[in-house]
């Protein structure tokens, strides 16, 4: 999914600059690498999620559930990834309503798949885990129909996919840095899973509902990190810095508003929303709650802090905020867990590690843009 970043920049670069023939190289380059990063990420994911289960001290009783929807759901990574690639194109040239009519309409397949496949053929993890894959599979075979079948430069004609060198390239410097980012923040997320298995199974009931509930949260603030790379990219090819000033802070204050929103609602109403998941388990919603008290009240800096990292990248900056997050999000949560969580080891004081996180890669973040501003802008004017 990082790579798609790099894509959506490429894409809103040419875009704005109103490089026709560059854009369709960069939508047919696009799509190739998401087919072949899919693969490769299913296969590697096949055979990597057992080991890496058991590393995590996953509980027995429940691993080899796990590892079966780990494998089923690795099958629809690629089409996972045709869908987010395809969606950066259209996103990066504006287009946010088809992306938007898709998801809305496979989410809800997605959900009649997970009535019927579990409570009527009692399927278990497996029947969530292939509604997810079906899921998958038909918002790719949407956005590629949708794309196909535009009138727009960026229409995608499937004998034309090839990966070429200058555009993957181009994509590879913003989307490799995002890429390793995002697997960064992956990383650190599951160091801190670890530490929450160390709990007990009521514990991982309680964590992952709530992380369910927030989802809800990030992926509407998460919008606001791709407006902000996309306006910020597209304003920097038509070489409009007031409007890339413009885009940012626009950006912030949408995200920060949506995210306090949305984050208090799901700490005010949490014992009503994690009843949605959770059944006959007190233990579970204790634990349930009290991440969702700690995360939702400060989930609104995630969205700052993504939208500062979309700006950077935007600017075509995308090592630094990889850096960034390096340091200021893994790294920060792994001495947490490993060096102070043992001095209290209680859920609430883990869960404290991700609104600190937070705060130390905005600074950074900030410290960052203003260094790279200046250079930033008189390169944008010399090209």
């Amino acid at each position: 999914i990082g790579f798609s970043v790099g894509a959506s920049v490429a894409v809103s670069k040419r875009y704005g600059a109103g490089d026709t023939y560059g854009l369709s190289k960069v939508a047919h380059t696009t799509i190739a690498l998401s087919i072949v990063a899919g693969i490769a990420a299913m296969c590697i994911g096949m055979f990597f999620c057992r080991p890496l289960l058991i590393l995590m001290e996953t509980p027995s009783d429940i691993i080899d559930l796990a590892v079966l929807y780990m494998r089923i759901i690795f099958i629809g990574v690629p089409a996972s990834l045709v869908y987010n690639f395809g969606a950066a194109i259209l996103r990066a040239v504006g287009d946010t309503r088809r992306p938007l009519y898709i998801l809305a309409v496979t989410g809800i397949v997605n959900v009649v798949l997970n009535l019927l496949l579990v409570i009527g053929f009692h399927m278990s993890v497996a029947g969530v885990a292939i509604a997810t894959v079906v899921a998958n599979y038909l918002s790719a075979a949407a956005i590629i129909y949708s794309l196909m079948y535009s009138d727009a430069p960026y229409k995608i004609d499937l004998k034309k996919l090839k990966i070429r060198k200058e555009e993957t390239k181009d994509i590879m410097s913003v989307g490799l840095p995002a890429g390793l980012q995002s697997s960064v923040f992956g990383l650190g997320n599951t160091v801190v899973q670890s530490a929450v298995n160390s709990f007990g199974t009521a514990a991982i009931a309680g964590n992952t509902a709530s992380g369910s509930i927030e989802g809800f949260v990030y992926v509407a603030m998460n919008a606001f990190y791709q407006a902000a790379m996309t306006s910020v990219g597209q304003n920097y090819g038509a070489k409009n810095e007031r409007r890339i000033y413009q885009s940012i802070k626009t950006s912030i204050i949408c995200t920060s508003v949506v995210g306090i929103l949305l984050g208090w609602l799901s700490v005010f109403f949490a014992p009503q929303l994690l009843s949605i998941y959770i059944i006959d388990s007190p233990a579970a919603m204790e634990v349930g709650v009290i991440r969702t008290s700690i995360v939702g009240l400060m989930y609104f800096m995630c969205g700052i802090m993504d939208v500062m990292s979309g700006a950077l990248r935007g600017l075509g900056h995308s090592k630094t905020p990889a850096i960034c997050s390096l340091i200021g999000a893994c790294g920060f949560r792994l001495l947490w867990v490993f060096v102070v969580l043992p001095f209290n080891h209680q859920p609430w004081f883990l869960y404290l590690c991700w609104p600190i996180s937070w705060a130390v890669v905005i600074i950074m973040h900030t410290i960052t843009f203003f260094a790279v501003r200046k250079k930033s802008m008189q390169k944008m004017v010399e090209q």
